[in-house]
């Protein structure tokens, strides 16, 4: 079975503004570097909607229909030549093409998961934007606005009868908005490495879920190679395989490379092809392989180019 990559031009017309570090130019970067020679094998597909039912298994109705309320405004308004909405101070915008961008997110999670446990694909990766692990059940944040990740993880309890689900966030900032939805689920496990102290100031150590189902590994500015990997080895690597999920989903951000503008972490392009291997090896262990993984954060073009190379590199290498 080939790696699958779920896409959809939609992904491209969520536009916050000129000068936004979450712009379409990162998904660009992304579809170019898995456009080369040796990704011929890819298996693409349309990311579908996703649907209403699929967003308020982890955000509130109050959140949903204020986020269709602006989407609404934000159409209505981009007709009279304006069409931005800001919704957390700045840093989340909803703009005409938001709405659809964010859908296809929730959609291509979620039909990731549905693939996997069909078995139609060994593992997939969702090249989408924007980004959406800091969107928590009620709230938009740090560029998120509906939290896909956490929406594919009781997407698969709810719909596939899964009992345990595992999310894994390398991202260099602490994916608060999915730790909040799984603190209290004993059947959901987060694990994330993160800079810190870095946006948004959550990811301590102690915490650590009603169950001990939350592993956190803040790092230091300045973390390079040799460290983040002695401490997912040590640390995040052995909680997940006790947990032992029935599907492990991933999120992927490449924003801890030395290049990014936006964190002080050192990596490589290499240190995510490794944590990707190592996470598979898990998850050919505990879960005959299956990994959903979806793009977070990377703000450099080339930085984020790289390393998701390498992270799809290591998903092919069945």
């Amino acid at each position: 079975m080939a790696t699958m990559v779920m896409f959809h031009p939609d992904c491209l017309e969520h536009r916050p503004g000129a000068g936004h570090p979450e712009s379409p130019r990162r998904l660009h970067a992304v579809l170019q570097a898995l456009q080369q020679p040796e990704f011929a094998q890819l298996a693409w597909r349309e990311a579908p909607l996703g649907t209403r039912e699929q967003v308020l298994r982890v955000h509130t109705p109050h959140y949903v229909e204020l986020i269709e309320t602006v989407a609404e405004s934000v159409a209505a308004s981009a007709a009279s030549g304006r069409g931005l909405v800001q919704l957390d101070g700045g840093d989340t915008v909803m703009s005409s093409g938001s709405w659809n961008a964010v859908m296809r997110c929730v959609g291509a999670a979620c039909a990731g998961v549905d693939a996997v446990l069909a078995g139609a694909a060994r593992n997939v990766f969702c090249a989408t934007r924007p980004c959406g692990h800091h969107a928590e059940p009620g709230q938009a944040m740090g560029f998120c606005i509906f939290n896909q990740v956490a929406i594919a993880a009781l997407h698969a309890l709810d719909v596939h009868g899964l009992q345990k689900v595992a999310v894994i966030d390398f991202d260099v900032h602490h994916g608060n908005g999915t730790q909040a939805a799984f603190y209290h689920r004993p059947e959901l496990f987060f694990g994330s490495s993160h800079q810190s102290p870095l946006y948004p100031g959550t990811g301590a150590a102690d915490e650590r879920g009603d169950s001990g189902n939350i592993v956190n590994l803040p790092l230091p500015p300045g973390c390079a190679s040799a460290l983040f990997r002695a401490r997912v080895e040590a640390d995040l690597l052995p909680a997940l395989r006790r947990f032992a999920p029935e599907l492990i989903l991933v999120s992927a951000g490449f924003d801890a490379h030395r290049l990014d503008p936006l964190a002080q972490m050192a990596l490589e392009d290499a240190d995510f092809g490794w944590i990707t291997q190592k996470v598979m090896a898990i998850a050919d262990a505990v879960c005959e392989g299956r990994i959903v993984s979806v793009l977070e954060g990377g703000y450099s073009g080339e930085g984020l180019g790289g390393g998701c190379a390498a992270h799809v590199r290591a998903l092919m290498q069945h």
